[in-house]
């Protein structure tokens, strides 16, 4: 059995895929501590009925947002960056690229490492990896001594240490023999360019030990509870050890958004086919997760997160504050924002009984989008007074009445989630309306049809279980490792990078053989970033033996990408990636066997929308818009216009009318 995990902001999801079925959870996750969340859900699940295998071959794979909330919420490790004389203020220079060019009180996040945490050693490496200057063992000792005593981790980043890591490796070793949490960027991110190769290393020892310490009570607990096994999703889109994500931390900071993209590609694969062009949305209670998937997941080497640079692979996902718990306010001009703040888990939003600000989903709860006799399968009773009493306290200086204050409030989260889905789509040179929208998360089915209208998208793809996908990708995600390193060579007819691609096979072999996974199972695909020399950003393409396929694929891309080509350019070489997978077995997708007819599985019907209990539904019904489908995790509403059919694995395909 495979138990998917996966912690957001306001609930804590589960999905146990087993040969004998399918079983789901969902609980309230624990800001406090998140392992208490998981392991109590954990639990619950395991007594709801799950027929339980061997525990040795129990696997538990879990989307982790701990990374994510140390660094937003800057709760990381007390940390100390050592590099080469003459760079210690890398950090707080920077670029010079300004994220919010005409605000005149705009202020930069300050560093992780301040500059009293900032150690210089008397080394230096060329662009060449020539040694220039030899690192000492006295100068190690010295710098290692000027550590404060409350130094928790530390992060190395010398000069082309990528080129040559010897240094680095040296001053690892003494480091850890100190006992220091030791992140080096010859391991974390060998990558060229100083300043982004520096804030990934120095993020990587921000959070690192406050994942090892996580991960560390989960496999105590999993294992308590029969767990054989632990797997921990990362942002390039497949699961590592916990042993590898705690080395490794910066590449779980996405861990979470991952799962779904994942989750939304298998969906894409079972309704769509093999190469399907859709947009997922993932909104639950905190944000929206948008990724654009063409075939496969986007990929990206470069994000930005909590105003901080990170150089590694990633699933390309885009974040907006717009969930169910988004907080509706008005500005001092008296404009309407939603988000990007959330009530969270708790207190949460009004109507769960403990806070008082109006959110999305006490909009939508006044709207009667959803239905409270049903909401987390009637486990949690929602009180519609407090929610109309948080909303009328917005309608009253915006001069309206209630309901229009909440359609209010959902015009506006939804206008956020357009502009999102086209920093995905159109800003990368897609055009959403060539792609079918997945709708998944515990409120996306409400803001779908609306959302998909705006942007000129005619389908939508609810599916099974939508508010638990995420911890379903997380279950059925494989083993997968990513190495990279920046080799600056021409694309010429005789470029040979096998030497290098070698050494990161050796690299990835030796990493299976830790985990215990067969290498004769993996896959391995090649991939390099790739430039118009003179140029100063990369694009990802496909690696192939021939140089001339290489750079028919760079031209394509660029036309893509930028909108134009320079055929008669010559082409460089950056940085070499290696993706290895080994495929997890599962079980195949279930078939709905049997179910009810519309008529049946009608549970009421409200001011002309008729309520329906998705769940009872058989493959091939089909319903008509206005209606509600409620489930135990999520709500889909299908406006007027709209009319959607079950499939064979009960995954709802919306149409809209015009279509």
């Amino acid at each position: 059995m495979i138990i998917g995990a996966d912690t957001g902001g306001t609930f804590t999801d589960f999905v146990a895929v087993h040969e004998s079925g399918v079983w789901t959870w969902k609980v309230p996750s624990t800001p406090d501590d998140f392992a208490r969340g998981v392991l109590d859900g954990l639990a619950k699940l395991l007594e709801s009925g799950t027929e339980r295998s061997d525990p040795a071959e129990t696997t538990l794979v879990h989307a982790s947002t701990v990374a994510t909330n140390a660094l937003l919420e800057r709760k990381g490790a007390r940390s100390a960056l050592v590099t080469t004389r003459g760079f210690g203020d890398v950090l707080a220079i920077g670029r010079q690229t300004r994220p919010h060019l005409y605000d005149l009180s705009a202020r930069p996040e300050p560093p992780l490492v301040p500059a009293t945490m900032r150690f210089e050693v008397d080394e230096r490496v060329t662009a060449d990896g020539e040694v220039l200057e030899a690192l000492t063992p006295a100068e190690i000792e010295r710098v290692l001594d000027r550590l404060a005593a409350d130094t928790e981790s530390l992060a190395v980043c010398l000069l082309f240490s990528f080129l040559a890591p010897k240094h680095e490796r040296a001053i690892g070793e003494a480091a850890r023999a100190r006992g220091l949490d030791v992140s080096l960027s010859c391991e974390v991110a060998p990558e060229f360019r100083e300043y982004e190769r520096t804030s990934t290393t120095v993020v990587n020892a921000y959070v690192a030990p406050v994942v090892r310490s996580y991960v560390e009570r989960l496999a105590e607990g999993a294992a308590s509870a029969g767990i054989g096994r632990l797997q921990v999703v990362h942002s390039g889109g497949g699961s590592s050890s916990p042993q590898a994500a705690a080395e490794r931390a910066v590449a779980t900071v996405l861990s979470g958004p991952a799962a779904g993209a994942m989750g939304a590609l298998e969906v894409a694969r079972q309704t769509v086919g093999p190469d399907p062009k859709v947009i997922s949305l993932d909104m639950g209670g905190t944000s929206a997760d948008i990724s654009l998937i063409d075939g496969q997941l986007g990929k990206t080497t470069h994000t930005v997160i909590g105003g901080l640079p990170i150089q590694a692979s990633m699933v390309d996902i885009h974040t907006v504050g717009a969930g169910g718990g988004s907080i509706a306010r008005l500005d001092a001009g008296g404009a309407l924002l939603v988000g990007p703040e959330s009530a969270g888990a708790d207190p949460g939003p009004a109507c769960y009984g403990r806070g008082g600000a109006p959110t999305v989903t006490d909009a939508n709860l006044l709207l009667r989008r959803i239905d409270p006799s049903y909401f987390l399968g009637g486990r949690m009773a929602l009180d519609i007074e407090r929610a109309e009493t948080a909303i009328e306290q917005l309608a009253e200086p915006m001069g309206v009445d209630r309901e229009s204050a909440a359609r209010s409030i959902v015009a506006v989260v939804n206008a956020n989630m357009e502009r999102a889905v086209r920093v995905i789509s159109v800003q990368r040179g897609y055009d959403p309306r060539d792609f079918a929208m997945i709708a998944f998360g515990g409120a996306a089915g409400l803001h779908a049809c609306a959302l998909a209208e705006s942007l000129g998208m005619t389908s939508v793809i609810v599916p099974r279980d939508p508010g638990v996908l995420s911890a379903r990708g997380a279950a059925e995600s494989d083993v997968v490792k990513e190495y990279s390193r920046t080799v600056m060579r021409p694309l010429k007819q005789d470029v040979d990078l096998a030497d290098v691609f070698a050494s990161l096979e050796v690299e990835a072999h030796a990493a299976f053989d830790r985990e215990r996974v067969g290498w004769e199972s993996v896959a391995m695909t090649r991939a390099a970033d790739a430039r118009y020399r003179g140029q100063s950003h990369e694009l990802t393409v496909g690696w192939h033996d021939a140089p001339a396929a290489v750079a028919t694929a760079f031209h394509a891309a660029h036309q893509r990408y930028h909108g134009y080509s320079a055929e008669e350019e010559p082409i460089e070489i950056v940085t070499v990636r290696l993706r290895v997978v080994a495929a997890v077995e599962r079980p195949p997708p279930t078939e709905l066997t049997a179910g009810a007819t519309v008529k049946e599985a009608t549970l009421d019907v409200r001011d002309d929308v008729t309520v329906i209990d998705r769940t009872a539904l058989a493959a091939r019904a089909q319903v008509v818009g206005p209606a509600l489908l409620v489930e135990p995790y999520a709500t889909t509403y299908l406006p007027t216009g709209w009319s959607a059919r079950v499939d064979a694995y009960g995954h709802l395909l919306l149409v809209s009318g015009a279509a």
